[in-house]
């Protein structure tokens, strides 16, 4: 008796080159470009972290050079740098994020245009405020008048960007005015839904609501200021000695005019500052020094078309880093998601117990929610660098996914097969390799293609734990010119540069197959 799957036994060789050609081409893709997620620095560096996506004036990519960052915190963090005798290097982090990372020890100091508060001070190091800043409302100019404040906002939709002054305004806000709070991850798109009709205002300090008005022309700031904030930085609560020595630094640069250099050339410097450092300085005005600094030019200047193409080499390195952690990944979740389906067919009733848990588990939470336990959740017992932590993530998440295509596939094969192999004398373990085996994994090839290409647009959610991927450097690139159209163009083409030939190679095999 001949069954198909021992007639295509000697003619597997041609389909195990190309697998392992697949294999050999993720695993030893350049994985030097995982240094992009930043380790540990030597002890000459300051390693702060800080978000580009927030764009200019804070931290944003140079349009000159993406490759390096620029913006008032980019100073004031080389400023305190200097002052401890090390060298500053920057860490990508979400902004969101930054709390909980600098607390991990992903890096020593976080500057981003974050705002002072009291649940900070319960649980971190903050410095002295170096800057003051007003929270201002933003409307279209032809409700100027209409809205003037939050009581005149009653039942209006109401943005603002997440994890700050403005937002826990907002929610004050919800119960007495009964406002609509409208939370963005970033600070663009909440002016440009303002711009069309979306929300009827945006509550956000001074310095985005003026690059937010400038950015749409039909939006105007209300002159009347509706809370008073601080910019700080963070350290984790044990680095107080090292926040003391930074504070020392940022008063001497108060006194001596370093700190008013670096806001006057990106113009911000206003009448608030000298009163804010007075107070600090203990109302010694006369120490504070004054001096006369150009502007910075603006880079916007450029147009969209040329700082694209200054920007596609990022991009290019954070498409390496998807494709490389996607493959990666993906070998993984197959590796594991043989071993658990193998498992859940042929171990006994405990094991089998334990991997359907496991299974179900993973397929009933958030993948997002996965990695935060991970690198945030685990950061006490383990210490996981944010690209292991997303390798693991992605791949355990994954496995699970894979299982179930598996042992499908292996419970499909027809059992007549499988009894005519042990009539043949052949063991359980040659009818798995060489009977049922084979003839599931030509089931499941076409749903792992689809699972590959799923995790590979999945692999954006590892930007939440530092690691700086297509998108992100996408996001951050469209941040910082005020547009998404070329930007999303350019990342949509090459995410389906990186799926298509997948889907290709794919269908060559499946047609091998079938002429077999």
């Amino acid at each position: 008796m001949r069954t198909p799957s021992l007639q295509v036994l000697g003619r597997r060789s041609g389909l195990a080159s190309r697998l392992m050609l697949m294999t050999w081409v993720c695993w030893l893709a350049p994985t030097h470009a995982f240094a992009q997620g930043g380790g540990a620095g030597s002890l000459q560096e300051l390693r702060w972290g800080g978000d580009a996506e927030g764009g200019a004036p804070f931290v944003e990519a140079d349009p000159n050079d993406p490759s390096r960052v620029v913006g008032f915190d980019v100073e004031v963090a080389r400023l305190l740098a200097e002052g401890l005798g090390r060298v500053p290097r920057f860490v990508q982090t979400g902004f969101t994020t930054l709390d909980a990372a600098v607390v991990r020890g992903d890096f020593d100091l976080a500057l981003s245009g974050i705002e002072d508060g009291p649940a900070r001070h319960a649980r971190l190091s903050v410095t002295i405020p170096y800057y003051e800043f007003r929270e201002i409302l933003t409307v279209r100019e032809r409700d100027r008048a209409r809205f003037r404040g939050l009581a005149d906002l009653r039942g209006r939709r109401v943005a603002t960007l997440g994890a700050t002054l403005a937002a826990d305004m907002l929610t004050e806000a919800q119960s007495r005015y009964d406002i609509m709070p409208v939370l963005y991850e970033d600070d663009v798109h909440p002016y440009s839904d303002l711009l069309l009709g979306r929300v009827d205002a945006v509550l956000l300090d001074q310095v985005l609501a003026e690059r937010g008005v400038r950015r749409n022309a039909g939006l105007i700031n209300q002159d009347e200021p509706l809370a008073v904030g601080h910019y700080v930085g963070l350290l984790a609560q044990e680095q107080a000695p090292l926040r003391d020595r930074m504070n020392e630094i940022l008063l001497a640069a108060m006194g001596d005019g370093r700190l008013e250099i670096i806001f006057r050339r990106w113009s911000l410097w206003n009448d608030d500052q000298p009163r804010l450092y007075a107070r600090l300085l203990g109302g010694r005005a006369d120490n504070i020094a004054t001096v006369s600094v150009s502007p910075l030019g603006s880079p916007e200047t450029l147009s969209n078309w040329a700082l694209t193409v200054r920007y596609f080499p990022s991009l290019l390195s954070a498409a390496l880093i998807t494709i490389v952690l996607s493959c990666l990944s993906m070998a993984l979740a197959v590796v594991m998601g043989i071993l658990i389906a193998s498992g859940r067919v042929y171990a006994a009733a405990p094991l089998r117990i334990a991997l359907t848990v496991y299974v179900e588990v993973v397929r009933g939470t958030p993948l997002l929610l996965q990695l935060f336990v991970l690198y945030f959740g685990l950061a006490a017992v383990v210490s996981l660098p944010a690209l292991v932590a997303a390798l693991l993530g992605l791949g355990l998440n994954y496995a699970a996914y894979e299982s179930e295509i598996y042992r499908s596939a292996l419970e499909a094969v027809p059992r007549g097969e499988l009894d005519a192999a042990r009539t043949l004398g052949f063991s359980e373990r040659q009818i798995l390799f060489l009977v049922r085996g084979p003839q599931a994994f030509r089931l499941a090839l076409a749903p792992m293609t689809n699972d590959f290409v799923a995790l590979l647009k999945d692999s954006s959610l590892v930007s939440v734990i530092t690691v700086v991927e297509l998108t992100k450097q996408t996001s951050i690139f469209a941040a910082n010119i005020g547009s998404w159209l070329l930007p999303g163009i350019l990342c949509a083409g090459m995410y389906l540069a990186l799926s298509l030939p997948l889907a290709r190679l794919a269908r060559r095999i499946e047609r091998g197959w079938r002429r077999e």
